[in-house]
């Protein structure tokens, strides 16, 4: 799961639905609230927990967070540990198979002397999906996955991973070498005219599979994509992991659903008194933030192409407004002086009548031809051509 950055704040909630945010008189030594989220996988797939504090909502944009350095391991109730993997700025992996019958406690031994531990966890085995799918619809296209809850598997978290091909605004085949001052046939180490671009959602998609006839969960939408979106310009892939939670933990999930929804951001300030399923054990009174949970993960890839969902126009992308090819024609002499800066690239050749090379290239700036400078041009294992 991605980190939750967390503000520290209290929601006022007024009759009628509505809540306003408000500064309370905090003292300073609440402010640095340890919080705690993720999901592990009990059988490999590797996970990811994180550990970040809270801040006050009234800090300066440019905060620079500060992430706890500590030693973090899942415990069995027979005594069995699986240290973590400390990846950096508040991430530690989880990547072992184990024993779904038994209990855990996630230890924290912070540097500073300080240690939490979780509330007895019991892993949850999370029902396969049944099935992934999209629709074209008059507001683009829906993704959705079907599923079915069990006695032990009620409530259900989906997240999501994006990955998309896209081209940039001109697309180019050249490119001006510096070393042989002149413009050549860009490789495939180097071309600039596709790229894929990953995104993480912060989505929180919560349902309860009892809701509904015998906790089958039909076409549960997961995301809408607009038309004429950049994602599905070329090609685009999905990755949704399904995972099932007990009952404290999806009320966890689902204060943090509405925050989302009422302050417009999943990076919105949280109540003070949200909770979770850890205690500081050197004193049980203070605050402690988030939850974790143990499972099997779910996961299934569905890809979409362009051509499946025609027509499909294209809509402007911000990071190219004002993108044009220049009318006048850089000529082979003038290359050293048009390209050298970097900030415009070959876009057009041009040829005459009888000339095989060009003799000379429109221009466009570089931010409008190179896609790397969005997105990478090497193609993820898991893509298919």
């Amino acid at each position: 799961m991605r980190k939750i950055a967390l503000y520290f704040s209290v929601l006022l909630i007024v009759l009628g639905s509505c809540r306003e945010p408000y500064n309370a008189e905090i003292e300073p030594s609440d402010l640095k609230v340890l919080v705690v989220e993720g999901y592990l996988d009990t059988e490999g797939i590797p996970s990811i927990m994180s550990l970040s504090y809270t801040r006050n909502i009234t800090q300066e944009d440019g905060f620079t967070p500060i992430y706890p350095s500590a030693n973090v391991f899942l415990e069995s109730e027979g005594g069995q540990q699986y240290p973590l993997t400390a990846l950096g700025q508040g991430n530690f992996e989880f990547a072992y198979d184990i024993p779904e019958n038994e209990l855990y406690r996630l230890r924290i031994l912070m540097d500073d002397g300080v240690s939490y531990t979780s509330d007895p966890i019991k892993p949850i085995i999370t029902p396969e999906i049944i099935d992934v799918g999209y629709e074209r619809n008059e507001q683009g296209v829906e993704v959705y996955l079907t599923t079915k809850g069990d006695e032990n598997a009620d409530d259900f978290l989906w997240t999501y991973e994006e990955t998309y091909a896209f081209r940039p605004r001109i697309p180019t085949a050249y490119r001006y070498d510096p070393d042989l001052r002149t413009v050549v046939l860009a490789n495939d180490e180097n071309r600039t005219d596709l790229c894929y671009r990953e995104e993480l959602s912060s989505d929180l998609i919560l349902e309860t599979s009892s809701r509904f006839e015998d906790q089958f969960v039909f076409r549960q939408s997961i995301k809408q994509i607009p038309t004429g979106d950049e994602r599905i310009t070329v090609k685009y892939s999905i990755l949704i992991s399904q995972k099932a939670l007990d009952q404290r933990a999806s009320e966890f999930w689902e204060v943090m659903r509405k925050n989302t929804d009422d302050l417009g951001s999943i990076f919105s300030p949280l109540p003070s008194n949200i909770g979770g399923n850890f205690k500081n054990d050197q004193d049980p009174s203070a605050p402690v933030v988030g939850y974790l949970s143990l499972g099997t993960v779910r996961q299934q890839r569905l890809f979409i192409e362009v051509r499946d969902v025609i027509p499909w126009p294209k809509a402007p992308v911000d990071d190219y407004f004002g993108c044009l090819v220049e009318p006048d024609t850089v000529f082979i002499e003038d290359y050293e002086s048009a390209f050298n800066s970097g900030f415009y690239t070959p876009a057009v050749p041009i040829f005459c009548d009888t000339c095989f090379d060009p003799i000379g290239f429109q221009k466009a700036e570089v931010r409008c031809t190179d896609c790397t400078l969005r997105g990478s041009n090497v193609a993820p294992d898991y893509w298919e051509d």
